[in-house]
């Protein structure tokens, strides 16, 4: 069967913990969107892993763990990131590359860095990693992939022409006299000796992915498919222009993992038990006050990638019935419920007041979002210590009512709880 997993939120839902949980019985593990702009951090064994490109089954030994079609890659980066989890005592034998996988070039950084840094307060909050770039230079059709640094040829060819056009492009954009140094550091000798040297190291993962998840799935093998960013970070379901590159719904497993839609047979959401985002755009849940600190420190939320302090704020139901709709899930996995233990009460958003008028379903614009407040019901806390809950009769009434009255909300089932960082800090509901 192939099951698909989805971030139902802003991202760093704790999507990489799950994952990792349901890899132990997957064949086959599919990233399939996105860049090292992403983070999942892992728990296992009294170790940290955080993950950025290598999918989180690579921690089981004999699961193949693909970066597929889709996913954009720093080559650099991605070989960092391997040379980490094998210090960490992981081999990567199943690591497996696409050839269709496009490459984060240099002059992608640069872009990204120069184009964040001329919108200034009205920058959306890009990791600077690249991503957007090389999406764009794929959408242009001018992009250079995983298969052309394999062939120093072909690759040679495409560099020459990238970079002089993006000489012009950031001398035109940004200023030929003020991006001169900058620019200068764009040498093709030094791009094309250490790209052409990382493909050789990489070579031996190369293939084709979308051939290795149908064959694992027309087998009756588990493939799960390990999503990264989160729903309301879509390009095009997401509160745009605060969304990313890429289409982490649903969807986008289809399109940028090679699989058919029948073939999808579970759509797990992850969430967390309170709402978080990192970097501009409406939230309409954010705390300022003493209790959004207190989630913050307490769930430890600062990004993977960026180290950024995330935005905190109560949970929004409006948020997760939009996720449960456009990504058809089947399941919720909601995380961090430990975090809220301290708390005299909770807030739930129910809806939207907008100018008077209750919405209940997620505004298609930011201008939209941006005039609505928050609707709360009230439910009791609790103050016991719950990381040790291994059931739902672990836990507190407090805690189970909270489960209970998100399940009636958004009609969908809670099919995982975590309780706490490491892998053996949740349990089925």
């Amino acid at each position: 069967m192939i099951t698909a997993l989805v971030g139902a939120q802003w991202g760093d839902e704790g999507k990489g913990k799950v994952i990792d949980i349901m890899a132990s019985k997957a064949d086959v593990v599919v990233r399939a969107t996105g860049g090292n702009n992403a983070g999942h951090t892992v728990v296992s064994g009294g170790k940290t892993y955080k993950l950025h490109l290598v999918p989180s089954g690579i921690l089981y030994e004999g699961t193949v763990c693909c970066i597929g079609p889709g996913c954009v890659v720093d080559p650099l980066a991605l070989l960092r990131e391997m040379e980490e989890v094998e210090a960490n005592g992981t081999a990567l034998d199943g690591l497996r590359i696409d050839y269709r996988a496009h490459i984060v070039m240099p002059y992608h950084l640069l872009i990204d860095e120069l184009s964040e840094n001329a919108k200034g307060e009205n920058g959306i909050g890009t990791t600077k990693k690249g991503i957007g770039p090389c999406y764009m230079d794929k959408a242009e059709r001018v992009g250079i992939r995983f298969y052309d640094i394999l062939h120093p040829d072909v690759f040679a060819d495409k560099l020459k022409t990238n970079l002089a056009a993006k000489d012009k492009y950031i001398g035109g954009m940004f200023g030929y006299k003020n991006t001169a140094l900058r620019r200068a550091q764009l040498k093709f000798g030094e791009i094309f000796k250490a790209y052409t040297e990382a493909g050789k190291k990489l070579a031996k993962y190369a293939a084709d992915t979308t051939v290795i998840a149908y064959d694992a799935h027309k087998e009756g093998k588990n493939v799960l498919f390990e999503g990264a960013q989160g729903t309301l970070l879509d390009l095009d379901m997401g509160t745009y222009p605060f969304v990313t590159s890429s289409h982490p719904v649903t969807g986008g497993f289809c399109v940028s993992g090679g699989i058919g839609p029948t073939f999808i047979g579970e759509c797990i959401g992850i969430a967390k038990s309170y709402t978080t985002r990192v970097g501009k755009g409406p939230f309409p849940t954010e705390l300022f006050d003493s209790t959004g600190d207190f989630i913050r420190e307490a769930g430890f939320e600062y990004g993977t990638t960026t180290g950024r302090p995330r935005r905190c704020g109560w949970l929004d139901l409006v948020i997760l019935r939009y996720a449960v709709r456009v990504n058809g899930l089947t399941g919720i996995a909601l995380n961090k419920l430990d975090t809220l233990t301290g708390l005299k009460e909770l807030k739930v958003c129910v809806g939207y007041d907008k100018n008077g008028e209750v919405i209940t379903d997620f505004p298609a614009d930011i201008h939209e979002l941006e005039d609505c407040k928050p609707i709360y019901e009230t439910l009791p806390g609790w103050t016991e210590d719950i990381t040790a809950a291994k059931s739902l009769g672990d836990l507190p009434q407090a805690a189970r009512d909270y489960l209970a009255f998100i399940e009636k909300h958004i009609g969908c089932k809670i099919k995982l709880v975590g309780v706490g960082p490491d892998r053996t800090q949740s349990f089925e509901a």
